[in-house]
């Protein structure tokens, strides 16, 4: 009689033991948070000339993927404006092409390193070398050609360099719209820029650059002055804005394939 009474109470408290076992498992997993996965892109090679004039009507443009959607990662109100970027390289030049969907464009400042981030503007932050993701350097431009440029060669948390300006860099922008006034809606501005690889040569494995190089790059964005937004392509894990994230930067790789067609060069 005992070992009927013990077997059955057994019986009874295996499942109840086992549902709480696997309960409280799920509850530490959910309490981990999962270890971020950086977006990957393949940067094709241009199989076609490149004229740096903002049209990006290219056909090496015209069939290279973008990126994907850019994230708005301390969003809080206003209309969240999408961006698309591509990129494509040769031995001689990074080239990035943006297009950036804004109903108010905002653009003034020409200077090198002036206020650019007053504007509209996009940025470009690269480690070219994986080995050392947090060596970094960082262009952001405007729609007419404005740059800041600097490089940071102890990482985000220890000051940049004193000077650092890139040289050979190619830029220019178109928009449909008026520039600065809010009065009416634009539609877009677009960016295409060269960026000669030779500004990273004391960091970089190679230069030029092999096929298969992986480098660690963020694309950001941010302005202007109406519906100010910040939104990039890798996501930052700051609770205040700060694009100096280069642990979240995103993964590129050179591939050997060109565009448009797909072929080696």
């Amino acid at each position: 009689m005992l070992l009927a009474d013990f077997s059955c109470a057994l019986s009874s408290f295996l499942p109840r033991a086992a549902a709480f076992f696997f309960g409280l498992l799920a509850v530490c997993q959910a309490e981990v948070p999962a270890k971020y996965q950086p977006p990957e892109y393949t940067i094709l090679r241009a199989g076609t000339p490149i004229k740096v004039d903002g049209r990006l009507d290219e056909p090496a443009w015209f069939a290279a993927p973008h990126v994907g959607d850019f994230v708005f990662t301390w969003w809080k109100q206003g209309r969240k404006e999408q961006t698309r970027a591509k990129l494509l390289w040769d031995d001689e030049y990074l080239y990035v092409g943006v297009i950036c969907e804004d109903a108010h464009i905002t653009a003034r400042h020409t200077e090198r390193d002036g206020k650019i981030a007053e504007d509209d503007c996009f940025e470009v932050m690269l480690a070219p070398n994986a080995d050392t993701p947090n060596v970094y350097f960082n262009l952001e431009f405007n729609v007419l050609g404005g740059i800041i440029d600097n490089f940071r060669p102890d990482g985000p948390n220890k000051p940049r360099a004193p000077k650092w300006d890139a040289e050979g860099v190619l830029i220019a922008g178109t928009y449909v719209g008026t520039l600065n006034d809010d009065s009416d809606i634009d539609h877009y501005w677009q960016v295409e820029v060269a960026i000669p690889f030779r500004n990273f040569s004391k960091v970089a494995k190679a230069t030029p650059p092999r096929a298969g190089t992986v480098m660690h790059l963020n694309l950001n964005r941010q302005g202007g002055k109406t519906n100010f937004q910040y939104s990039q392509w890798s996501r930052a894990d700051t609770d205040k804005p700060s694009f100096h994230t280069p642990d979240r930067f995103g993964r590129v790789i050179l591939s050997e394939r060109t565009s448009p067609f797909g072929g080696e060069p």
